[in-house]
């Protein structure tokens, strides 16, 4: 990939010219997606554990397992609740003390550790499902709402109990776990080289901060953390970069980027492909930034206020997380 580093300066000032140059390494680069026992996207340190706890019992699969821990804490191991469910999967103390396990070994049970509080939410999820086997109705559906709710509530109301908050969570777990499952894979050659040509075309525009969407450029929102305000610029911040350019190939990604991040298939440094994100921040929950590779140690970004969307290398900032490369979709290309 050294043509790029050698041809950044002219591809930055060559408008269109961009695209063609990026175009072709992206061509190169070949397609060599990662493949995974999970249709849905995990965070790579928890994907082993998920696959395995996700096969506890027929009620349970990975996906759904994998979709719930999405909902309950967006994979944040340090996650706490307003009203004391910690970790993870969200254990209230008192549910961890029944129903938590050593999952690792080490001799402690400890709700803060994923080795632990995934097995143990699976298995939990058994018991539930177990606890309401004789209630009418869709089977996962009930144990969900018994994991929310409590089976007792699912035993009263011979179902999912009358709450929204139940309800909708029964229903956002039920979709995310269906979701790209029959043969979703990762973004394509074709698709990675739309992603970073479309990124190429918005070189020079402006960082906006919450700016940035599918359609393209947009004002955004106030207020970073050191206070600065998008409301008045039209342009895009870093994850409204990345969402715009994957709209182009046909691929939804969410807003945030460790959103992104959790929509997207980890790939190893060393297998990093032009169009995969790279991603910065201390956890697979704590990303803080997101650029498109485009080989050659540089990629496409929106960096901070004050800057506009350009070129950089990778080391411009010293917490690279890692590369990703989002999950297709039945969109169709724009």
């Amino acid at each position: 990939m050294a043509l790029l580093k050698a041809s950044t300066a002219a591809v930055v000032g060559a408008g269109a010219t961009a695209a063609v140059i990026v175009a072709a390494l992206v061509q190169g680069a070949g397609d060599d997606p990662v493949g995974t026992a999970l249709s849905l996207a995990v965070p790579a340190e928890y994907q082993d554990l998920i696959e395995d706890a996700g096969n506890t019992c027929p009620e349970v699969s990975p996906n759904l397992l994998a979709a719930l821990l999405t909902q309950e804490s967006g994979f944040n191991p340090k996650a706490t609740s307003p009203v004391g469910a910690q970790g993870i999967a969200q254990f209230m103390p008192s549910t961890w003390e029944k129903h938590g396990i050593d999952g690792n070994g080490d001799g402690k049970r400890n709700v803060f550790d994923p080795a632990d509080a995934i097995p143990s939410s699976a298995k939990y999820l058994c018991t539930i499902a177990e606890e309401v086997k004789d209630v009418p109705g869709n089977k996962q559906n009930n144990m969900l709402a018994a994991y929310n709710a409590g089976s007792g509530a699912v035993r009263k109301y011979g179902g999912i109990p009358p709450y929204k908050e139940t309800q909708n969570y029964v229903r956002s777990i039920t979709a995310l776990s269906r979701k790209n499952t029959g043969g979703g894979g990762t973004a394509s050659e074709s698709q990675a080289a739309t992603a970073v040509n479309a990124a190429a075309e918005m070189l020079g525009k402006p960082y906006s901060w919450g700016g940035g969407n599918a359609n393209g450029p947009s004002t955004g929102t106030c207020c970073s953390p050191k206070g600065r305000s998008g409301k008045n610029i039209t342009g895009f911040d870093c994850s409204g970069l990345t969402l715009y350019a994957y709209a182009k190939a046909g691929i939804s990604l969410p807003r945030t980027a460790a959103q992104q991040y959790a929509a997207s298939k980890p790939v190893k440094r060393d297998q990093a492909q032009p169009g995969d994100l790279v991603f910065y921040g201390s956890s697979a929950s704590g990303m803080h930034h997101v650029g498109i590779y485009v080989g050659g140690g540089y990629m496409i970004d929106a960096p901070r206020p004050g800057t506009e969307v350009r070129f950089s290398s990778l080391d411009s900032m010293s917490d690279l997380y890692g590369f990703a490369r989002p999950v297709s979709s039945t969109q169709k290309e724009i």
